[in-house]
């Protein structure tokens, strides 16, 4: 069975979780958010953005369309920046590029985009695409999409950075089968980011991915950090645990955004987020205290009991 944060919230679980924890609050508040540097440039990003697979592929009306526009005003209003997005995110590109434009705040965010293409050509027309449907002449970083074509479309986009058309240069993963030769591509190459899948009850990238970024000095782009519905679904019916108090956390999603960005080498994390109070939510994991290391190990041990 899939459960999705939206069915606990609508049961009374998570929102209601923050009833047991009287000093914190469901949400962000007014305040700076947990902010990390980019390890190549020291430019520092708040450590949650927003990710737009699957739930803004589709959106095509107005109706559709209002909720994904109050999540990216309310996102740069609160101190947020990072949008990810793709080509392959049905219309999520465009649909990106569109509100930021009609709301006027191109200059407060970092876009990241990915080329998924295979070959020279196709790749150029790809991220020429994405010029296009971001509307901006100038994007803060693409990463080549689940390892397509790495060293071809590497090529292209350092040439395209030594071009001041993009910031930054990266590489993303979301399947464990491509973390051998991930490692392998971030011994070999220099770059400014790597994206891979990582959550409390996905921990693998943790092992050697994670460290190997800190190592190389490349920042951290973290997907998938809810388990693909995994972590809401071995939550369901559940409180939080008294002791999330001590991080300040007052629901379920936080529980599971502040254990990933305690990491010390996670440099920002993209939930997907298509409604406001996901997104409030989502921000609150960016403020207040974060998990050290003996509670992050009870955090672990206290998902893998369930």
């Amino acid at each position: 069975m899939y459960v999705t944060r939206r069915e606990l919230l609508k049961a009374g679980i998570g929102s209601g979780a923050a009833l047991l924890l009287p000093s914190v609050r469901l949400g962000a508040q007014p305040g700076p958010l947990i902010e990390r540097a980019i390890p190549s440039s020291g430019e520092r990003l708040p450590v949650i953005g927003v990710g737009t697979a699957r739930r803004w592929e589709k959106a095509t009306t107005p109706a559709e369309m209002a909720p994904l526009r109050e999540v990216l005003r309310q996102l740069a209003e609160r101190g947020g920046k990072v949008i990810d997005t793709a080509p392959s995110y049905g219309a999520a590109e465009a649909l990106a590029g569109e509100l930021v434009a009609d709301l006027g705040i191109r200059a407060s965010l970092f876009l990241a985009t990915k080329v998924g293409a295979s070959g020279q050509e196709a790749g150029l027309q790809e991220i020429e695409a994405s010029f296009r449907r971001l509307r901006t002449p100038r994007i803060d970083l693409i990463a080549v999409h689940n390892l397509r074509d790495t060293a071809t479309q590497l090529r292209t986009l350092r040439e395209l950075k030594q071009a001041g058309r993009i910031r930054y240069v990266g590489m993303t993963t979301s399947f464990p089968r491509q973390y051998p030769e991930f490692e392998r591509t971030m011994r070999a190459e220099t770059l400014d980011f790597i994206q891979v899948d990582y959550a409390l009850d996905n921990r693998e990238a943790g092992k050697a991915i994670l460290p190997l970024a800190a190592d190389r000095g490349m920042a951290a782009m973290i997907n998938l950090p809810f388990g693909r519905g995994r972590l809401f679904q071995a939550v369901q019916g559940r409180a939080l645990p008294p002791w999330a108090a001590g991080f300040d956390c007052a629901s379920w999603a936080q529980f599971f955004l502040k254990y990933i960005v305690s990491h010390p080498a996670v440099t920002c994390c993209v939930p997907g987020t298509a409604k406001v109070e996901h997104l409030l939510d989502n921000l609150g994991a960016a403020q207040g205290r974060l998990p050290d290391a003996a509670t992050r190990r009870r955090m672990e041990e206290f998902i893998d009991r369930l």
